[in-house]
């Protein structure tokens, strides 16, 4: 369900994982990373911290492997969205994606600062040209 859709005064489902069970840090990194919604890294930053701060409080939580895990599933959605979008311009003619791409590659280029994307920095650069990050 869009956010779009959810009028007032009712409740609506997020499903973030296509009716699939996986990764909690996925389901955090979908909001905070919402590519139709533009935030400040300070938001971000904000929302992560909460979002931690309660999770801290369960005795199982493993930041260091939440960590890890937001940051490698952060670029691949990211990554997966811009292919998608990409894909739904070139083959199905539709273009309203094309506007989101953008701040799409602002979020991947952020998230593939973490050290450990050293190597995948290096890939892209080399097989996409971040200048432009053309879809045409």
């Amino acid at each position: 369900m869009e956010c779009r859709s959810v009028s007032k005064n009712k409740i609506g489902i997020i499903d973030s994982q296509d009716a699939l069970i996986g990764s909690r840090a996925y389901d955090i990194l979908s909001l905070i990373d919402d590519v139709r919604i533009k935030t400040t890294a300070d938001l971000k930053k904000k929302l992560l911290d909460y979002y931690l701060s309660l999770a801290k409080k369960e005795k199982d939580f493993n930041i260091k492997q939440f960590s890890k895990e937001f940051s490698i599933l952060s670029v691949q959605r990211a990554m997966k969205i811009i292919g998608i979008f990409s894909r739904l311009f070139k083959r199905d003619n539709k273009n309203k994606y094309l506007k989101l791409i953008p701040y799409t590659w602002t979020i991947l280029n952020k998230r593939l600062e973490d050290p450990i994307f050293k190597d995948v920095r290096v890939i892209i650069n080399q097989q996409i040209n971040l200048r432009s990050n053309n879809v045409n």
